[in-house]
């Protein structure tokens, strides 16, 4: 797909300096730019390769003031990085654009879809499932019975919707999530053995959250599991039972949260953190990748450490964790003594 200065221009509302009518198809590093390509400069440190680069266009910001003749056409707008973020959001939104039901593919004659479904193929909708308008389900999809799912989401290939989940508007499933499995329900028996206790609970996930591929959030033993607006879930993380995720908290890759924990909102949680269960997090906490979590956190704290404890406690212990095998030669030495 290609476009010319002029039509970036009039998406972004700035002004041309060169030729309006060169064309771009695709992006690429200013230091990397090539004939054909489109990039933007925003930090100045890599102002000297605006004069070396081989792109057609470049996005500046509207102070830009060119000390050497340049090759690559300008667009000026008041913040070039922001612009930059703009048309690549454009421009990821037409290329996924999708519409029709592709054969073969299967909806149930119980269930209810609004206008501009795309419906992959070998994609199935069960029984009294209601979708929303402008969504997107890519091929290999599969939505269960009683599902609810709102306006303008996207479910890429592969992802598994359960029985009664609800999904909001603007939200994204990315390829492989399993949303509304049993969650790990078992009762130890005297003879050693265990019983699965039924999971008859459900998922709410609200408006406008990414769930990341692969990452899996089990139904609730009895009542919901909750994802609250704007959670960002990166991939392989694993949400069980019963759990809360407050409004706009951000979880990095391969956390595992055990169940019926819960996390308050604008919580940032690193990669591979473990939290146990029955717990209780609270808003704007901090935690570094790697922690182990064991206990109720307050409010705004920041962790570290498996057990996890305060940040800059376990950084001044650091000092004396790396330190510890010459700190014990000393004691031992007969120097010391």
């Amino acid at each position: 797909m290609k476009f010319t200065a002029r039509q970036i221009a009039s998406i972004l509302e700035g002004e041309v300096e060169g030729n309006p009518d060169v064309e771009v198809q695709t992006v690429s590093k200013i230091e990397e730019g090539e004939k054909g390509s489109l990039t933007f400069l925003s930090n100045q440190k890599y102002t000297p390769y605006i004069y070396k680069t081989n792109a057609s266009i470049t996005i500046v910001n509207d102070t830009f003031v060119p000390e050497k003749e340049l090759s690559t056409t300008l667009i000026k707008v008041p913040d070039a990085y922001g612009a930059f973020s703009k048309l690549l959001s454009y421009y990821d939104s037409i290329k996924k654009t999708k519409s029709g039901i592709e054969s073969p593919s299967y909806i149930n004659n119980e269930a209810a879809y609004g206008k501009n479904l795309y419906l992959g193929a070998f994609s199935y909708i069960g029984a009294h499932t209601k979708i929303g308008d402008n969504v997107t389900i890519h091929p290999n999809v599969y939505i269960a019975e009683n599902v609810t799912i709102g306006n303008e989401v996207t479910i890429f290939p592969g992802a598994r919707i359960c029985s009664d989940t609800v999904i909001g508007n603007h939200c994204v499933i990315h390829p492989n999530a399993v949303i509304g499995s049993d969650g790990f329900g078992f009762a130890p028996q005297e003879d050693g053995s265990y019983t699965k206790i039924p999971q008859i609970g459900h998922v709410i996930i609200e408006d406008h959250v990414d769930v990341g591929a692969g990452t899996t959030i089990d139904r609730a033993t009895i009542g919901v599991t909750i994802v609250r607006e704007g959670v960002k879930l990166d991939n392989q993380i694993q949400i069980a039972h019963n759990v809360e995720v407050g409004a706009h908290t951000v979880i990095a890759a391969q956390t595992g949260i055990a169940g019926s924990t819960k996390i308050g909102k604008h919580c940032m949680i690193g990669g591979q953190v473990g939290i146990v269960g029955h717990i209780t997090i609270g808003d704007y906490v901090k935690i570094q990748a790697q922690s182990g979590v064991g206990r109720n956190v307050k409010s705004k704290e920041v962790l570290q450490g498996s057990p996890a404890f305060g940040y800059q406690d376990f950084n001044k212990s650091y000092v004396h964790f790396k330190n510890l095998p010459k700190t014990i030669h000393k004691l031992d030495s007969k120097d010391y003594l």
